[in-house]
């Protein structure tokens, strides 16, 4: 069953393109040798995101090359799939080249433990692919309506259960994972296999695939540096100290929605049951399955699993995935996150080997920050891990190597997380313009100029090492998680933002609207009073959100359906 039959609803356009596409064929190898244009056809612009590239034009030029009558600047974006935000030096320097010999010399790092790449023309997309898996990386599923890059704790070193967690996380990602051999024909010069039909070539998905995105984080308490509340599907990591007994289960998380339709609305996930670790990947094929055959196949803004099941309830959902599993989730299990903050800094693994925890604007590498990371992965024997705070950790580190890192980093003027403030270490920006093109405003161009000026007035007000989320994106579609920012900035115009406070620095709750299409002048009139008052009469171990709540700035967000109000 791959749509409810209890809707006679039109299917969306994106429905008929999968339908026809043979499993994520369509006609992209046509479309990728015709030299007369850089763009492909919309229906394959639609059909590459599933395998891990997104049309895109340099809005900065759009106008200008209109008024010449001439073609937008068309490229590619390629994402890139880390599972856990595992990578190898040798992968991050194959990586880091091939940015510098397609895409535009920068390499960003996503708030999904991923890799993007920028700049790639139409040309070289398929060499740039075939290169991303000499790397043993890949791009397969990294967007499309599958599941993506399945997250976990960013280090798997710094514990036993660290590592466990990875290993979940892994064993999602490869279960789920397409098995169409569409991206091997296409980017690898595969051969078609000899399978014909949904159930040979796709058991799991089916030949329409799901409704919209899915994502899946697995957390370990308690530090929840996944945001594992903002995912269709979390699993968060319950030990007995020494090894992970089981996973509580967490369904119906996303944070996107639609300026001025209030049926849509960011929404965390619930928590409906604890299975073991041996049930958990069963556990995510039938939650997957559930949304296959349940979702909204004719409003792509009401296709993700939140409206599964803020529509049909908890209860249903919790006796469908039972019904389906042949047994039934146990009680939850107790738990508590502290903070969504990575680890900055040096810090000793359970091992007594050392990581070194870096911060990067917006998760953008260039020049100096690209030159230092290189050097790192030629010369020092170590690994590296992605976290979903567009960061990187450096880990696995002797301590003879400790000094020459930070020489390394000091040569390449690369700013130290000791060097920066609390707002600064917890901020996420999406990309934004000049590329996405759903941007309604800048987002990761934006972000660091007004934190340069709330670093001012949080200095003189001694909050300089406070912990505060700032988020940014560029349109309401959540991208950089901007609904669980202690401070919340959501694209409404070109300029303009919507400014939302109040959201739970552990990730466990959402913020709230309280100034509407305002100006940078306006955001940072607004935020000063609010920080002097954090800054004069915040209790003790206080959050700049829960504060922000305590003292009515905005009232509290308890479910995602009340956002609005």
């Amino acid at each position: 069953m791959i749509s409810d039959p209890e809707k006679s609803k039109k299917l969306s356009k994106n429905e008929l393109i999968k339908d026809k596409s043979d499993f994520l064929r369509g006609t992209i190898l046509e479309g990728l040798e015709d030299s007369s244009t850089g763009s492909i056809s919309a229906d394959d612009a639609q059909l590459t995101k599933f395998h891990g590239t997104y049309l895109q034009d340099n809005r900065d030029k759009r106008a200008e090359l209109i008024k010449e009558k001439k073609e937008k600047a068309f490229s590619f974006m390629i994402r890139v799939r880390v599972p856990g935000g595992v990578c190898t030096p040798k992968q991050w320097l194959g990586i880091d080249e091939l940015c510098n010999k397609f895409g535009d010399h920068s390499l960003k790092l996503t708030t999904r433990q991923a890799f993007q790449l920028y700049g790639v023309l139409k040309k070289d997309l398929k060499q740039t692919m075939k290169e991303i898996n000499d790397t043993l990386l890949d791009t397969l599923a990294a967007c499309g309506d599958v599941n993506r890059n399945v997250m976990s704790p960013a280090n798997p070193f710094e514990s036993a259960l660290h590592g466990q967690a990875l290993q979940l996380a892994q064993s999602i990602h490869d279960h789920l994972t397409p098995k169409t051999t569409a991206y091997a024909e296409i980017w690898l010069d595969g051969e078609k296999a000899m399978v014909v039909g949904e159930e040979q070539e796709e058991p799991i998905y089916g030949k329409t695939y799901l409704p919209r995105k899915f994502k899946i984080a697995v957390a370990l308490p308690p530090r929840n540096d996944v945001d594992v509340f903002s995912n269709c599907l979390g699993f968060v990591g319950i030990s007995n100290g020494q090894e992970i007994i089981g996973y509580n289960v967490l369904v119906g998380g996303g944070l996107g929605m639609t300026h001025g339709k209030i049926t849509t609305f960011p929404r965390l996930a619930d928590v409906i049951g604890f299975c073991s670790p041996e049930q958990a990947v069963q556990v995510a094929e039938e939650v997957v399955k559930i949304q296959r055959d349940y979702g909204d196949r004719s409003d792509r803004r009401h296709a993700r699993l939140k409206y599964t099941i803020e529509d049909r309830g908890v209860e249903w959902f919790k006796s469908e995935l039972n019904q389906r599993l042949g047994w039934n989730l146990e009680p939850v299990r107790d738990f508590t996150f502290e903070s969504t903050t990575d680890r900055y800094g040096w810090n000793q693994d359970a091992d007594g080997s050392w990581t070194y925890g870096l911060f990067f604007e917006s998760g953008r590498l260039r020049d100096q920050s690209k030159q230092a990371i290189n050097e790192i992965a030629s010369k020092i024997d170590c690994e590296f891990r992605l976290t979903a705070n567009q960061n990187l950790v450096i880990a696995r580190i002797s301590e003879s190597d400790k000094l020459s890192i930070e020489k390394i980093l000091q040569t390449h003027a690369v700013k130290l997380p000791q060097e920066l403030s609390g707002l600064r270490l917890n901020s996420i920006a999406c990309t934004a313009l000049p590329t996405c093109g759903l941007a309604l405003a800048e987002s990761e161009r934006y972000l660091p100029t007004l934190i340069d000026e709330l670093d001012e007035i949080i200095d003189k007000l001694g909050l300089k090492n406070e912990s505060i989320a700032i988020r940014s994106t560029g349109c309401p579609n959540g991208c950089g998680r901007p609904y669980l920012g202690e401070i919340g900035l959501v694209g409404k115009a070109p300029g303009k933002y919507n400014l939302y406070l109040g959201a739970g620095l552990d990730g466990t709750r959402l913020n709230k609207l309280y100034k509407q299409a305002i100006t940078h002048d306006e955001i940072v009139n607004a935020l000063r009073p609010v920080l002097e008052d954090y800054a004069q009469n915040r209790s003790e171990g206080e959050h700049f959100g829960s504060f922000c709540i305590r003292r009515n700035y905005v009232k509290e967000t308890s479910e995602g359906a009340d956002f609005h109000n």
